[in-house]
């Protein structure tokens, strides 16, 4: 069975299939759930020192923070969807 990978930048790829939404961490709710990940050690900094652009929140309850901006990793995102739709 092969897995898809999803290019969140610099490097840094997550498993498509285990991604349960892409979202802006401009608003309150998801600063407190980046903090709140944070104090539970299921954060995951993949911003190489960049300012955070997207949360990732994966299935396995870890939050991964990205440097590229959420539209285009959700772009990415559907292009692996589609791909895989049209096997």
């Amino acid at each position: 069975m092969e897995k898809k990978l999803l290019n969140i930048g610099f490097g840094n790829t997550v498993v498509a299939e285990r991604v349960v939404s892409i979202v802006s961490p401009n608003s309150s709710p998801m600063k407190r759930l980046k903090d709140e990940a944070r104090n539970e050690r299921h954060l995951v900094d993949a911003t190489q020192g960049r300012r955070t652009r997207a949360i990732i929140i994966m299935d396995s309850n870890h939050i991964v923070l990205s440097a590229i901006q959420f539209e285009t990793i959700s772009q990415r995102f559907e292009d692996l969807k589609t791909e895989s739709d049209g096997r």
